[in-house]
């Protein structure tokens, strides 16, 4: 199924496209799917990392205190210390996409 790059595939279109390579029906694929995501998020949320072959990894970090600029009084706030989701691609989906 090819999409444009301008617009992502939805969650419909990635469910029957799913079932279509499980040989699958459609509601079987979608709770793979909710599955999986809980999965991830659960994982991830708690400080740890889910690897998914051929298309990366999927990590929590933490981030120190921070000194940040407003934009539009341009005042020197302290930003809180807070976790940020960090995605780091595969070499295989860089090696697919750059082919």
């Amino acid at each position: 199924m090819a999409q444009a790059a301008s617009k992502p595939m939805t969650k419909t279109q990635l469910v029957a496209t799913l079932a279509e390579e499980m040989g699958s029906d459609k509601k079987t694929a979608n709770a793979a799917l909710d599955a999986l995501s809980a999965i991830v998020s659960k994982t991830v949320a708690e400080g740890g990392a889910v690897t998914l072959p051929g298309i990366g990894k999927v990590a929590c970090r933490a981030r120190p205190e921070r000194q940040v600029r407003n934009p539009q009084t341009q005042e020197m706030m302290t930003k809180p210390a807070d976790k940020v989701v960090k995605v780091t691609i595969a070499k295989a989906l860089k090696d697919s996409v750059n082919a």
